[in-house]
């Protein structure tokens, strides 16, 4: 049941009195929304080898950008203050070399009341650490960059593409 703050004030995370509060999500319907983000990691190309190589001495760059991205997702609603938990189907991060940088791609799903972008932009966050942190003995020089919502869909916003070569 949406309360009376919620009604004049929408979906914003400050009640009629500019106080900050968790939305209500209760009343919207349950449907599966997907979000997928994006972001790289510019480095110079002994490190890319490196990674592409494994000869990394902390162990397997990708590997280990992978688990913890996924981890990271899971708790976003911990990091992200007024984020509501919910309960991911899915999360990947696909990692593609380009140039003398590593492009980052993670998707999230749930069912459920209210949508993954922040889940889907926080795996992409973690996981860019992670390869920072990975090679920063290699190259403390790197960039992590760009990290954006590409798309989204479900609930009642509809879907959102970003249009190619849009900032």
């Amino acid at each position: 049941m949406k309360s009376e703050s919620d009604e004049s004030q929408g979906f914003s995370h400050l009640d009629d009195k500019g106080r900050a509060r968790m939305v209500d999500t209760g009343a919207k319907p349950v449907t599966r929304r997907v979000a997928r983000a994006s972001g790289n990691v510019a480095m110079n190309a002994a490190t890319i080898r490196a990674i592409e190589d494994r000869t990394v001495e902390k162990g397997d760059v990708v590997a280990a950008a992978r688990i913890a991205g996924i981890m990271a997702a899971k708790k976003t609603a911990s990091l992200i203050p007024l984020c509501h938990p919910i309960s991911l189907d899915s999360v990947s991060i696909d990692f593609d070399v380009k140039g003398e940088s590593i492009e980052l791609v993670a998707t999230a799903v749930a069912t459920g009341r209210t949508g993954v972008e922040m889940e889907a932009l926080v795996a992409v966050s973690v996981a860019a650490l992670t390869i920072y942190d990975m090679c920063k003995s290699l190259d403390r020089g790197m960039v992590i960059q760009s990290i954006r919502l590409e798309e989204k869909s479900g609930g009642a916003s509809g879907h959102f593409l970003r249009k190619e070569g849009a900032p």
